[in-house]
């Protein structure tokens, strides 16, 4: 049986008290929230913190609000209840797609966002589509907040900009004006039902008169840099919103990300999937936004 090595445990009361904790322990202090990524690598001895930071009890950082043209997600909240935000829902379908897809109701249900998004795994599915939808980190520390963009947050495999003394506290999304149609997708292969996916597009699209006013490509497992596909969607930008498009843009995606053989398939065959779902994943969005041009919505 494997169990993490021996480790000090501090429960934080409030978002200042946790930044105090983080501050006088240094690099050596983990922050503990739902710990379902945390916790196996510490079983595999690939984390070895000496402090564990718990934030489970700071119930201010869970929340899901709209505030003016944003959606707002609060750190700590849970897979599942951002799962059945109807609000979530209403303006990024997105987020319940990718959701459905994320392990089972067991880790849904403890698993928190703000978790998944610092745990930083390159097959992570909700990294995809934060920056699919070009959302923006708010991070807190000892000087004060401090926002960055979704698409600068991962630095690399396991690593994102927040500091040691700090702790991300929000996610903010952009809600378009009524002028512009908009539509979102997430979708995902995998080797069974609530695995890490082989390979999975998320995407989110704003037409104007059935053309790409603006556009996110966000992808995962496949060696995107910062999990976007930005050659494909400045391809995609101002033109129309039709199936040859779509497909180039799937070609234009497989070509510039760099996935690499292991267990769960070759690199060909996952550059072949990341052809094939980044095109499906702009028609299922565009489908939501009114359709595509040249078919009837």
């Amino acid at each position: 049986m494997q169990v993490p090595a021996q480790v000090e445990y501090e429960k934080a009361t409030s978002v200042q008290h946790a930044l105090a904790l983080l501050a006088r322990y240094g690099p050596e202090a983990k922050v503990l929230a739902g710990g379902h990524s945390l916790i196996p690598m510490m079983k595999l001895r690939l984390a070895q913190p000496e402090v564990l930071v718990d934030i489970n009890g700071l119930t201010d950082l869970c929340f899901i609000d709209r505030v003016a043209d944003e959606l707002r997600i609060g750190t700590l909240t849970r897979h599942a209840q951002l799962l059945e935000s109807e609000l979530a829902g209403e303006h990024f379908a997105i987020l319940h797609d990718a959701e459905r897809v994320i392990a089972d109701p067991i880790v849904r249900n403890w698993g928190t966002v703000g978790g998944s998004l610092c745990q930083a795994d390159p097959s992570e599915d909700l990294s995809a589509a934060f920056a699919a939808m070009k959302g923006t980190m708010v991070i807190e520390g000892p000087g004060g907040s401090r926002e960055v963009s979704a698409r600068a947050f991962h630095t690399g495999p396991y690593e994102t900009v927040v500091g040691p003394s700090e702790l991300l506290t929000e996610i903010r999304l952009p809600i378009r004006p009524g002028h512009q149609r908009g539509g979102s997708a997430y979708l995902k292969v995998a080797r069974r039902a609530g695995d890490w996916p082989v390979g999975a597009a998320g995407a989110a699209v704003w037409l104007t008169d059935g053309i790409v006013a603006d556009v996110g490509i966000g992808l995962t497992a496949v060696g995107a840099r910062h999990f976007v596909a930005a050659e494909a969607e400045e391809f995609l930008l101002g033109r129309p919103a039709d199936e040859e498009n779509l497909a180039r843009a799937g070609e234009i995606a497989a070509e510039h990300c760099r996935p690499v053989t292991d267990q769960r398939g070759p690199a060909d065959y996952k550059r072949h999937l990341v052809r094939e779902l980044t095109a499906r994943v702009l028609r299922a969005a565009l489908s939501r936004a009114g359709g595509l041009a040249g078919r009837p919505s």
